[in-house]
């Protein structure tokens, strides 16, 4: 078993809603939070770090460190594209590969290039799935994105 190397606690925490709290209290100064986003990365270990005045800490997540808030459809010419709107305020087109449905039935997408998961909150998966179309020949429900499909799997 690799040695991996202790980094200290934050003492944040970050439910699965997104809501960020340092020693159980709600930190609620976007700006501050806005900041640590900036400098939140998943280290090769899976672990969850902000890297702030250049020292490293671990924030403990309830699941995601990132969750979609909302869906967003503009119309680019002829090509329709999927906006992701992220905790963080960042906007990133939806990676239709990199979608999955998790443990009970919640719905996920990697962000930040391939390098974070975020989890979609109710009103973004009810967005999202108003592109949820059903393939009766196959059995299976898909997303159809600029003809590009996604078929969705529940998890096993």
């Amino acid at each position: 078993m690799q040695n991996v190397e202790p980094i200290p606690k934050c003492l944040i925490f970050i439910d699965k809603e997104g809501n960020w709290y340092h020693k159980g209290a709600p930190m609620v100064h976007k700006p501050f939070i806005l900041d640590f986003y900036r400098n939140l990365f998943m280290d090769e270990h899976g672990r969850c770090v902000i890297q702030w005045d250049g020292k490293l800490c671990e924030v403990d997540v309830e699941d995601t460190p990132i969750v979609v808030r909302s869906v967003e459809r503009p119309s680019e010419g002829e090509r329709r594209k999927v906006i992701l709107v992220l905790s963080d305020e960042t906007r990133e087109e939806l990676d239709l590969d990199s979608l999955w449905i998790g443990s009970e039935n919640v719905l996920y997408a990697k962000v930040r290039q391939g390098a974070m998961p975020a989890r979609f909150l109710r009103p973004a998966y009810y967005q999202l799935m108003k592109l949820l179309q059903y393939d009766e020949t196959s059995g299976t429900y898909f997303i159809d994105v600029d003809g590009r499909r996604k078929t969705l799997l529940p998890a096993s």
